[in-house]
């Protein structure tokens, strides 16, 4: 069952492994050595958790939940715009975004932050329950399960990868400028996830 075991993890990477509002997000805490172990495990078992609700048959109900998915954009939206607002804020004011530096949030201000960028982004369901949930039954019994399981083990291994690997970045955003370029971009890529919702929907 190795075979289904490597195609649920390079499944898995390949729809995680991009940048995106999460990852941006992941990152910052990495760097700011903020909250890291609560931000990657909120990431990576919620993805262990989704796949396995898609493979079990929860994805087929997603797909076909249109008013679910809608109210799910428009907060997702919403929540990216504020936080593209916040990070376009910091960016203008870098004197305290110097890494370890004044800015602090608290975990449970993080924590919820974390949950927003995560369940309010309606693709995190088509990608993860419905996609992932089809080419996991397609391996059949009791193969499924290994593909669930590397797929998890991906989603896990690369969110502590870019966590903690984050933590060798910290030298370089010693600086105001540095946090000043790593907001902007955050900022740019929430705008332009806020958009693909807006205009694009979320059609599979």
């Amino acid at each position: 069952m190795f075979l289904p075991f490597l195609v649920g993890m390079g499944s898995g990477l390949s729809l995680i492994v991009a940048i995106g509002a999460q990852n941006a997000f992941v990152l910052r805490q990495g760097i700011r050595r903020e909250h890291v172990l609560p931000v990657v495990l909120i990431c990576g078992l919620t993805d262990a958790l989704l796949e396995t609700l898609g493979v079990v048959g929860i994805g087929y109900v997603v797909e076909r939940a249109p008013v679910v998915l809608e109210i799910v954009r428009w907060g997702g939206v919403a929540f990216l715009l504020w936080y593209a607002w916040t990070a376009a804020r910091r960016a203008m004011k870098p004197e305290v975004l110097v890494a370890g530096e004044g800015g602090t949030s608290s975990l449970k201000r993080t924590i919820l932050a974390c949950l927003a960028i995560t369940y309010l982004n309606p693709h995190v369901y088509l990608d993860t329950m419905v996609l992932m949930g089809s080419i996991g039954n397609a391996q059949g019994d009791p193969a499924r399960w290994w593909f669930v399981a590397g797929g998890a083990l991906a989603s896990i291994a690369w969110f502590f990868l870019l966590g903690y690997g984050a933590r060798a970045l910290t030298r370089f955003f010693a600086t105001p400028r540095s946090w000043q370029i790593l907001d902007g971009v955050v900022a740019v890529v929430m705008l332009v996830i806020a958009a693909r919702l807006v205009f694009g929907g979320v059609g599979v």
